[in-house]
């Protein structure tokens, strides 16, 4: 489909919210010959998109909830995604320690069926139906890359060093991880270098209608400058927002809503040494991860709470961090103390509201709606999860495809996002070729740049024979050549926007640190 363009400059679509829906969308319509335009009123994945467990995986306890269809999607999009971004995306092997007093969450329908048909189990959850469970899992969606479940003695080994001795068995099955934020970011690059105009600190006020086409009004929150753009169809993919865009800047009837599930997470001193995830199962059914986390920590999460309001700023709670603690030292032998925690965040999950009983329980899976509001579409985007978030973006495309019919056929699947271009197998390869390039690296810094930009870190080092060469260094091996990289090429505009999403050297640079690179940031700018 040739791209469109003319006098009146009408794009095609209009995408409110840089989220990994929103930038997904973006790519994916970019891709085939449209015209897009996307505005996020702050940085990309400032919100959910940057708060999440991390992690690519079809989501095991979702099969008690018999959402199979999601899972199965889930599982078959983990190798499709690891094979395009193998620099910010891994595999990661679970380790789910078995105790006879496992049990269910209540809300369950799993938990339900065997209440009525084997009360005698009084709401335990039998290794057999674990191994059901895995056995699906590994079998649901197809595996060529990931090894499947295994089962474990813990007694000596060193998954089980770290666990309490009272655990003697665990089953062990695959998933990614992810790194979220740049997963966004480079969806945003990746629809830029494919026509894509995308505005970030830039917001949708208002939003009308004539003869079918939008006009949309934004303002530049760095500038208060406003601009009037027009859009053929808009796609309001505002995350925990998506509601109040509806009611307040579309003036939408519909009634269809998003729940709002907060989700916290705390990071901790680095709890064991193994690169190993344990899945562990509280006394209230609920489920935590603890893992490993940019090398020298343990990543844990996550809670569910309902969350009333898109503005309030989701924080950790102390409650919520006593939970997590509590819930981990459980299992652990070492307990987890409050001293031990070194960061704490928390983001909000734009689940559909299908009218569930509690948080824990509403869906993870994606809902569509398109409407026309006096003749203009629209296509509103409800929930997600991270990992079908392609799938998700071929989903809207094809009800796009309702007003474009000359849209070609899907495209993004197995295409590799920028920087990678390698294969699963060749990180350490590409690490050691990476130092040998550029010999005064060290071995960490080497494996920082691979496993942030992949092959794109001969593009940002280019020419340097030293460190001197890279200009400043701002701490924690982040240098001025890498700072303005990420200005020009990935959107950055502030200090929070380079080491909380671009990276997570926040964790190891101090506030001084901190400050010294936002105001280099702000002078770089003007």
């Amino acid at each position: 489909m040739e791209r469109r363009s003319d006098a009146n400059d009408i794009v095609d679509l209009l995408i409110i919210g840089g989220g990994i829906n929103g930038c997904g969308i973006a790519r994916d319509a970019a891709g085939r010959g449209m015209s897009v335009l996307l505005a996020e009123m702050n940085d990309l994945a400032s919100a959910t998109s940057s708060s999440s467990t991390k992690l690519f995986h079809g989501g095991l306890r979702y099969l008690e909830y018999f959402e199979f269809r999601l899972v199965r999607e889930a599982l078959i999009e983990r190798e499709v995604l690891l094979s395009a971004m193998p620099h910010i995306s891994w595999p990661m092997r679970f380790v789910l320690p078995y105790h006879e007093d496992m049990r269910f969450e209540g809300a369950t329908p799993t938990s339900k069926l065997l209440n009525t048909f084997m009360p005698w189990m009084k709401g335990r959850r039998p290794a057999w139906l674990i191994r059901l469970g895995l056995f699906l899992y590994d079998n649901l969606g197809g595996r060529k890359i990931l090894p499947g479940t295994a089962t474990l003695k813990l007694s000596g080994s060193v998954e089980g060093d770290p666990l309490q001795d009272r655990f003697a068995k665990a089953y062990e099955y695959s998933d990614c991880w992810i790194e979220d934020s740049r997963l966004v970011v480079l969806n945003a690059r990746d629809a830029v270098n494919r026509g894509a105009d995308i505005r970030t600190r830039t917001r949708v006020t208002a939003a009308t209608q004539t003869d079918g086409i939008w006009s949309i009004e934004m303002v530049d929150e760095a500038s208060g400058e406003t601009s009037t753009v027009q859009a053929r169809m808009v796609v309001n993919a505002g995350g925990p927002w998506v509601g109040n865009i509806l009611r307040q800047t579309i003036h939408s009837n519909t009634r269809e809503d998003v729940r709002l599930v907060r989700g916290s997470h705390i990071v901790t001193r680095k709890l064991y040494e193994h690169d190993k995830c344990y899945f562990l199962q509280g006394t209230d059914g609920r489920i935590i991860f603890t893992i490993p986390y940019e090398r020298d920590f343990t990543l844990i999460g996550t809670t569910d709470s309902d969350h009333p309001d898109p503005a309030t700023h989701p924080v950790c709670t102390d409650e919520e961090k006593q939970y997590l603690i509590d819930f981990a030292s459980q299992y652990l032998k070492t307990p987890v103390t409050q001293d031990d925690i070194i960061w704490s965040y928390s983001g909000v999950r734009p689940l559909y509201d299908d009218g569930a009983s509690s948080a824990t329980a509403a869906t993870r899976d994606y809902t569509l709606k398109v409407e026309k509001i006096s003749g203009a579409p629209l296509l509103n985007i409800f929930g997600g999860k991270i990992t079908t978030y392609r799938r998700l973006a071929e989903s809207a495309l094809e009800a796009i495809g309702e007003f474009f019919p000359d849209l070609p056929d899907p495209w993004t699947a197995g295409v590799a996002l920028p920087g990678g271009d390698f294969a699963v197998g060749d990180f350490d390869k590409l690490v050691a070729k990476l130092k040998t390039d550029f010999p005064f690296l060290s071995d960490r810094w080497a494996w920082r740049l691979v496993r942030a930009y992949g092959t794109d870190a001969w593009n940002i080092l280019a020419g340097a024979a030293s460190a001197e060469d890279l200009g400043q260094d701002f701490g924690a091996t982040l240098s001025e050549r890498e700072v303005d990289w990420l200005i020009k090429t990935e959107f950055a505009k502030s200090a929070e926007d380079v080491v909380w999403r671009r990276n997570k050297l926040g964790l190891r640079l101090d506030a001084s640190q901190i400050q010294h690179l936002n105001q280099w940031m702000m002078d770089y700018v003007a």
